[in-house]
């Protein structure tokens, strides 16, 4: 690849996202005050009419898509737009005609509906926000869904689940294109993890628990969040519901699909990770405070959970860390 900017299209429609448009503009953006010239982005939809976002904000593109002219990244963000069958297959039609001459093809969350309906995804792995993961599935059998990755590359397509992904899939691309030091330089500027591990699961336990609460256990659900270094054993989860442990397990299980003790180590890893990335207190210290009575037992948990020690994940993901040497690195190997 030469040395010239990069130049990135974003197709834009009528109810597009607002942050599945603008969080990877404003990734590039920030590539491109720390290394002036990177990319070329150019903000596009099909007409080349300004477009109203699913949130009411008017975006006024840079040109149709038709005169966009050399497009090395081609990236598609979702909204509810495109869940409407008649933009996904002028979107789709759209892709087909400029797909081979794109390095890169990029679809951000719900922006799956345009590319699968192109065919481009036929055979290969891909991900969305998981709320539309069973949806894209059945109308696409053909493409091989992951519901929990937070983003997927197979050969030259890339695709990401909900909203934020968007960001962590923006600086992927970054750190393909010139390297981790960009990237993580780029994560800094817009205080956000360079690369998150494991899939959208993991990453809002609290929220999920939460959300699956019925209102006999939304008190609860909001409880355990603060009290997670307490005694939370089934026997005094049970009295607190006024429950015996055998019902309070039983009804447990059925409203959150997993057991209490599956749970709440769920939620103390998740509320470990946080501390890991954003405090300096030692490992010994965190396991404590989040619950676990054995540093032994809080580091198999997390390694278990996290696939990497609770050391390594600090070193990897902390903020604070280090940015790591090295200069562009460039893969173009594409199936």
């Amino acid at each position: 690849m030469s040395e010239t900017s990069i130049r990135i299209a974003l197709l834009g429609y009528p109810g597009v996202q607002t942050l599945d448009l603008v969080g990877p503009l404003d990734a590039f953006g920030a590539a491109n005050a720390a290394r002036p010239g990177a990319y070329q982005t150019v903000t596009t939809c099909l007409d080349g009419q300004p477009f109203v976002s699913e949130t009411g904000l008017r975006i006024a593109p840079d040109c149709a898509f038709a005169d966009t002219g050399p497009i090395d990244t081609l990236i598609v963000p979702g909204g509810e737009g495109l869940r409407r069958p008649g933009m996904a297959d002028a979107v789709a039609a759209a892709l087909r005609t400029r797909a081979a001459g794109c390095r890169r093809i990029v679809s951000i969350c719900t922006g799956i509906y345009g590319v699968a309906a192109s065919g481009l995804l036929a055979g290969r792995r891909a991900t969305t926000h998981w709320r539309f993961a069973d949806d894209v599935a059945a109308r696409f059998p053909a493409v091989r869904m992951e519901r929990d990755a937070i983003f997927i590359k197979d050969g030259a397509l890339y695709t990401s689940a909900g909203i934020t992904a968007a960001i962590d899939l923006a600086l992927a691309l970054i750190e393909e294109d010139y390297g981790p030091k960009l990237a993580l330089a780029v994560a800094r500027d817009l205080v956000v993890y360079v690369r998150r591990a494991g899939g959208q699961r993991q990453y809002s336990e609290p929220l999920r628990f939460q959300a699956r609460a019925s209102d006999r256990f939304a008190e609860l659900a909001a409880w355990l969040l603060a009290h997670l270094a307490e005694d939370l054993s089934v026997d005094q989860l049970a009295a607190r519901m006024r429950l015996s442990p055998r019902q309070f397990s039983r009804r447990f299980t059925k409203a959150f699909g997993v057991t209490p003790g599956q749970q709440i180590e769920a939620l103390r890893l998740d509320a470990a990770r946080e501390h890991l990335s954003g405090s300096p207190a030692s490992v010994e210290t965190i396991a404590v405070a989040v619950g676990f009575r054995s540093d032994d037992a809080f580091r198999r948990a997390f390694d278990r959970r996290f696939g990497l020690s609770p050391t390594e994940y600090r070193r990897r993901f902390s903020p604070h860390a280090p940015l790591p040497q090295g200069d562009r690195h460039v893969d173009s190997t594409f199936a």
